[in-house]
């Protein structure tokens, strides 16, 4: 009898039991459902962030012109204009990675946000040339706070299946960004949109920066360390010290024609960058919390993939003679200028796309393939300009190219970043977007020297077509070297750090 009962009760408790279950794995494919949403939202405020950084970049090359009319800027306040938003941007990288792994990603994000959204509107608002370099030193310092929490969030929110599909998108955007900063630039400041004038290029940060915002206080997830012991203050000084000593004169060393100073702060460089070192290796035999953990840099494929992040911005020569090469030595309008940009843009856009494919066939030799991409199509486009005017093959160049610059920046980061622990994504992603800016500051100076130097032999076309010729195959060169090292690359140790 007791044994009939507990059997009927086992039946009877049978289906309530099922229906928990069902109830829970319905509520758990909810939950799920819900969670994929949220990252989808805060993945779209993370890259609209990640969009803002590199068109303040490209947007205000083509606006110069109207600037200098406007505020009656002098050409020094012209090339401030440019340099002053890159050089503060990179000198305060790092900083901004550490201050978010320690105080949360999420707060410097917004916070990072909200000051380049102010400082647009300061932008736009500049009475003079002298104000509109304070703004953008601003706006790059801003940035600076807010990029290395985009790369840090998604190292630490999204699984590791899903980090090449997430940083192909980020590729992307940034390629996108390339180029509508390009094209954007030409056209706000050729339509005079609500009859403003140059001042469009900057307000239309801050209707966006205030809906990422909105976005990011509503679905972003707050990270950071786990360590967080002390500030090491002397060292975000000297490393911010060795960073200003060495973008400053690399971004206006050329214009001012390389002058003692230029030398003798790329000279104290050296120093400064021993104090650091040295103040970090202090501060971890102390016990203290460094700045930088330099043990990260003895796992090989960080260092190296840091050396090719370097050398791979040095593309930025390309942006910089291209624009000159069509204006000045064919005297193209800035709207056709910018829009030649367009094939390189395509291929930068289509590259990340095709990454993810990419990747599951080859792996990591995505880096070989690209590189080998930016060689074969600079190395096109140089061949091609011999004929002065541009024809098919050099846009094919272009594309090609484009392609090898989207296959490279996402994977390279993703690479770099991959090879360390997540509580220290944020340094990391400041370090290697930091190499990416002293690149494009030591491409656009050393290589742009070679373009300008053959270009101040004549005015011509030929003579600027020679000189674009002559700085875009350097750059092939380059990226040939980069090929072998990151095949090579590929099969050292890893190590997380």
């Amino acid at each position: 009898m007791i044994r009939s009962h507990s059997l009927r009760t086992i039946i009877r408790s049978a289906p309530s039991s099922a229906a928990s279950e069902a109830g829970a794995h319905i509520d758990s494919r909810a939950d799920r459902a819900q969670a994929a949403r949220s990252n989808a939202a805060a993945l779209i405020v993370l890259l609209t962030g990640a969009f803002l950084s590199p068109l303040d970049y490209f947007i205000v090359n083509l606006a110069l012109p109207a600037i200098r009319s406007g505020l009656d800027a002098s050409s020094a306040e012209l090339q401030l204009i440019v340099s002053a938003y890159t050089s503060a941007f990179a000198v305060l990288l790092v900083t901004g990675g550490r201050l978010g792994d320690r105080f949360g990603r999420k707060r410097l994000f917004m916070g990072g946000m909200g000051g380049f959204v102010l400082a647009s509107l300061l932008c736009a608002l500049a009475p003079s040339g002298a104000f509109l370099v304070a703004a953008r030193i601003m706006q790059g310092a801003s940035a600076a706070m807010l990029v290395p929490q985009i790369l840090a969030t998604i190292r630490s929110t999204f699984p590791k299946e899903r980090q090449t599909a997430v940083m192909s998108l980020y590729g992307f955007v940034y390629g996108f960004a390339s180029v509508a900063g390009q094209i954007g630039g030409g056209l706000l400041v050729t339509l005079h949109p609500f009859g403003l004038g140059w001042q469009s290029i900057f307000l239309i940060n801050v209707p966006v920066g205030a809906l990422a915002l909105a976005g990011a206080w509503r679905f972003v997830p707050e990270s950071r360390a786990t360590r967080t012991a002390g500030n090491d203050w002397t060292g975000l000084l000297l490393l911010s010290a060795f960073f200003a000593l060495v973008v400053y004169p690399l971004t206006q060393g050329r214009e001012a024609g390389w002058p003692l100073w230029a030398w003798a702060l790329l000279a104290a460089s050296l120093p400064a960058l021993a104090a650091f070192v040295f103040s970090q290796h202090r501060a971890n035999r102390a016990g203290q919390d460094p700045l930088v953990e330099l043990t990260l840099f003895r796992n090989p494929v960080f260092s190296v993939g840091l050396a090719l992040a370097f050398f791979f911005y040095c593309d930025s020569a390309f942006f910089l003679t291209y624009g000159i090469y069509l204006q000045s030595g064919l005297g193209w309008s800035a709207l056709a200028a910018g829009a030649a940009v367009f094939p390189f843009g395509a291929g930068s856009i289509l590259g990340p796309l095709c990454s993810p494919a990419i990747v599951r066939r080859i792996g990591n030799h995505v880096l070989t393939a690209g590189f080998a991409a930016l060689a074969f199509g600079f190395a096109a486009t140089a061949a091609a300009s011999l004929r002065v005017v541009p024809g098919g093959l050099f846009y094919a160049g272009l594309v090609v190219a484009g392609v090898g610059h989207g296959l490279v920046l996402p994977n390279v980061v993703r690479i770099v970043i991959g090879e360390i622990a997540p509580d220290k994504a944020g340094l990391a992603g400041s370090i290697v977007t930091s190499m990416l800016q002293i690149g494009s500051a030591f491409g656009a100076t050393a290589i742009g020297g070679v373009f300008f130097s053959v270009a101040a032999q004549g005015a011509d076309a030929a003579r600027y077509a020679s000189a674009y010729r002559d700085s875009i195959a350097i750059v092939a060169t380059l990226f040939a070297a980069c090929i072998v090292i990151a095949a090579l690359m590929k099969g050292w140790p890893r190590r997380r750090g």
